[in-house]
């Protein structure tokens, strides 16, 4: 039996953003009309961190897999990063695996992808600027998600670190036309038509009061009942869209803390059962936690472009 071993790199040549975008609706779609196959994800602690095991199977394009990811706090300390993941994709006729690919590069385009895909259906069409909270690997790919589908002309960045900030902002530049690092999140949601959370933070990052009419948030930092990017002031005054009802009102601050109404999940827009953005005057926030479907849809496209191209390295077992 051969397996293909696919990297970080080969995910990157696999498949564009675009390509992913259109994965997640497959994604969520199936998973809103019950048709995916997910089961709860499951979890076991060790003394120095956890480990979660995340299938799904998807029968319309027969994608099936599981992702295992480990969370571990002390891995920098050997010289390793904190979260380590690999996605498994099996053949759904026969149970064998075909591939393993890097979980983490595969992670940050789905959850991208599911961003673009939020911007899509909720943002307004005419939406140019965009504040950016957070500059790590999930605020790189959620710009990404959102130029992929919207014509941005600036790009406001707020982080903790202006470092951080500074480096993402050299590194965009050359794509979007005005880029600028900001002192205060007041400076960087006042004029947004897009606001990107993508930050590890406990409290909001910002003040749901500065938004203005028509604005869309989508939040990806939050995964804990205690984090809470997103203040109940914007959640209050936005119609919200989740991807798990389910999950998100037992996993994220976001939406417990708040207390929040939730309006429709996003496969049920795909779907067509409930509305995506109803005017230009309506404020709209997306909570994603990240659901196993995810990952099998979006790696069933990067095999499926793999074994066109021949990317990754084949091992016999």
């Amino acid at each position: 039996m051969k397996l293909r071993i696919l990297s970080a790199q080969d995910v990157k040549d696999a498949i564009g953003m675009s390509e992913a975008i259109k994965a997640m609706r497959v994604a969520f779609g199936e998973f809103s009309s019950g048709k995916a196959m997910m089961p709860l994800r499951s979890r076991f602690h060790v003394p120095d961190g956890i480990t979660l095991m995340m299938p799904a199977f998807l029968p319309s394009i027969k994608a099936m897999g599981i992702k295992v990811v480990s969370v571990f706090e002390k891995n920098p300390s050997l010289g390793l990063p904190v979260v380590g993941a690999i996605v498994i994709v099996l053949n759904p006729d026969t149970g064998f695996p075909l591939a393993v690919i890097n979980g983490a590069s595969l992670t940050a385009l789905r959850t991208g992808a599911a961003g673009g895909l939020a911007a899509d259906l909720l943002s307004r069409k005419d939406s140019k600027t965009i504040a950016l909270f957070g500059a790590g690997v999930q605020a790189r790919a959620q710009l990404e998600g959102v130029l992929t589908v919207r014509s941005i002309s600036n790009v406001k960045i707020f982080d903790r670190v202006r470092a951080s900030a500074e480096k993402l902002a050299e590194e965009i530049l050359g794509t979007i036309s005005d880029v600028s690092v900001v002192g205060s999140p007041k400076e960087a949601v006042s004029d947004a038509d897009i606001v990107i959370t993508a930050t590890t933070s406990t409290s909001p990052v910002f003040d749901g009061g500065d938004l203005k009419p028509g604005t869309h948030v989508t939040g990806v930092g939050s995964f804990t009942p205690q984090m809470q990017e997103i203040d109940e002031k914007t959640i209050r005054r936005a119609r919200v869209v989740v991807d798990s009802k389910e999950a998100c009102m037992a996993e994220t601050g976001d939406i417990i803390l708040s207390n929040a109404s939730i309006s429709a999940e996003i496969g049920e827009i795909v779907n067509g059962k409930k509305p995506g953005r109803q005017n230009d005057e309506e404020i709209t926030f997306f909570k994603s936690v990240g659901l196993a479907v995810q990952d099998a849809a979006a790696a069933a496209a990067v095999l499926r472009s793999a074994e066109e191209n021949g990317l990754g390295m084949m091992v016999e077992l």
